[in-house]
């Protein structure tokens, strides 16, 4: 019973990561360099409505809830005995630490910054430097971190299938 609840909790966990992975990827290879091309009063006023659009259940469900599988997987692997207790707990720990944390200390206290901006505003234009940049570049720390939690969870996974 313990063994089967351990393979669907990695299993969860592992598309939880991948389906992170792919929200923001997206931001980094075509959101970002969209609103780059955009005068930068309306690329922040855009980027303020995708925050607050992020902001919704099936994100937030899918985001924390990953967060949880990958830490119940952790748990499991390494009370049960079954699966890669390496692999599953690396792949919890890359999820956890390499993208849910980032996100609490790093993006989202720069959204928080960019919300309080008048987009038109000098101080809104540097804001906006401050925050791309800053913002991209955790992002892309964001989206190698679950691709690396989903990959490293899967062959947790499939060892556990093997052996």
């Amino acid at each position: 019973m313990l063994d089967r609840m351990l393979a669907v909790t990695t299993a969860v966990a592992a598309v939880g990561c991948g389906l992170v992975a792919g929200v923001l990827l997206a931001f980094s290879i075509s959101v970002l360099p969209g609103l780059a091309t955009l005068p930068v009063p309306d690329a922040i006023a855009a980027m303020q409505r995708f925050n607050k659009a992020i902001i919704d259940p099936v994100f937030l469900g899918l985001f924390f809830g990953t967060a949880g599988s990958c830490t119940l997987a952790a748990i499991l692997t390494l009370s049960a005995g079954g699966g890669s207790p390496v692999l599953v707990v690396s792949g919890a720990v890359l999820y956890v630490l390499g993208c849910f944390a980032i996100t609490a200390v790093a993006n989202v206290p720069l959204n928080d910054a960019l919300a309080g901006v008048d987009p038109g505003s000098v101080a809104g234009a540097d804001a906006w430097q401050n925050f791309r940049e800053k913002w991209t570049r955790w992002n892309n720390v964001r989206t190698v971190a679950a691709t690396a939690a989903c990959a490293v969870l899967i062959l947790g996974q499939g060892r556990s299938a093997l052996g």
